[in-house]
Order: C-alpha cells, then structure tokens, then sequence
C-alpha cells in the first residue's frame, strides 16, 4: 500500500449536486425583480463557489489512521474535520437513515462518533482499507444511496439546464417574451 491514499467524492455525485445547483440558481436573476437582479448576479457565483467548496472533502488514508476534511483553496473557510488512529477506533454504529438507508459511525476509545464516508469514489477500495487496518469487518457496509439515483438526477437537471438554456436562446432571440410584470 502506498503511505497515504486520498480519497474523494464521487465525480457523480459531485457532478449531480452542482448541476441541480445550476439549475435552480441560474434563472433566478432573470426571474426577480429588477432590485434585486444585481444582488443574485453576485449571489449565485458565490453559491455556486460554496457548493463547490462543500463537495471537495476528501478522506485520507494511512497506515496510522484516517482524515477528513478539505483541500487548502477552501478549508480556510470551512474549517471541518476530523482524524483517527486505527487504535482509536472500537467498531462501528449502524444507524438508520429517515429515506431508509443506513449510515455508519465510527465508536472510539473516547466515546467519540464520526461519520464513516460513503459517498466516496472507489469506496470499495476505502472499506477495504479501513477493514485491513482496524480489524472490522465492513463487508456489508454498501453505498448510502444507489448509483442510479444519482444517474437519474443528473439526468434530470441536464434536462433542466438544456430547457433553460433554450428558453434563453428563444428569449434572447424575440420567440419569447417574457410576461409583463403585475399591477403596481
């Protein structure tokens, strides 16, 4: 094994949550009022930064323990995380989920709970080595959610962003007008 293993969101993942962001976000300067058209075009770019920053935690692997947390460019402003030593950890808490899935967290020494990861890319891979390293064996640890509701929603808001794109198009080409606006 090399000495350290990164570990990050899955490329999916990341590309759904971004595009449902996308989606929502991007119409709504030219839907709102005048006054606050400014405040949105500064807005959503910030957002969108946010968003960005927020799905780039990465989980590191070594042969002392486990990290999580995020790269330079943003963990200045986010400043989360946590680590583990293999000896640290006890085992592993099932819980239920409301959408009825299961999260894990790992139980420490100290009475301590961190969430394990599962929305990572090469998760297999990650399982693998947390089994190999602390001793527990996570063969029946899956995905928190399948692949395809993720497939489904990023198909979703690519057919979103493409309507969007072509409402724009026909907007800016006088197909469409947009409504007056209500009385006042």
């Amino acid at each position: 094994m090399r000495s350290s293993q990164r570990f990050e969101l899955s490329p999916l993942i990341r590309f759904t949550l971004l595009a449902v962001y996308l989606c929502l976000v991007v119409p709504l300067p030219a839907l709102a009022p005048s006054s606050l058209q400014p405040w949105l075009l500064i807005a959503a770019p910030l957002g969108f930064i946010l968003v960005l920053a927020l799905l780039s935690e990465q989980v590191n692997v070594s042969s002392s323990g486990l990290s999580v947390g995020y790269p330079s460019w943003c963990n200045w402003v986010l400043r989360r995380g946590w680590a583990l030593n293999w000896e640290e950890i006890r085992g592993l808490i099932p819980v239920a989920t409301s959408q009825g899935g299961t999260v894990y967290y790992f139980k420490t020494s100290h009475h301590q709970h961190q969430l394990l990861p599962q929305r990572l890319d090469r998760f297999p891979e990650f399982l693998s080595l947390v089994q190999e390293h602390s001793g527990i064996d996570t063969t029946r640890i899956g995905r928190l959610t399948p692949p395809w509701t993720y497939q489904l929603l990023a198909g979703l808001a690519t057919l979103m962003l493409l309507g969007e794109a072509l409402t724009a198009a026909a907007l800016s080409q006088g197909w469409l007008a947009m409504p007056a606006s209500g009385p006042g």
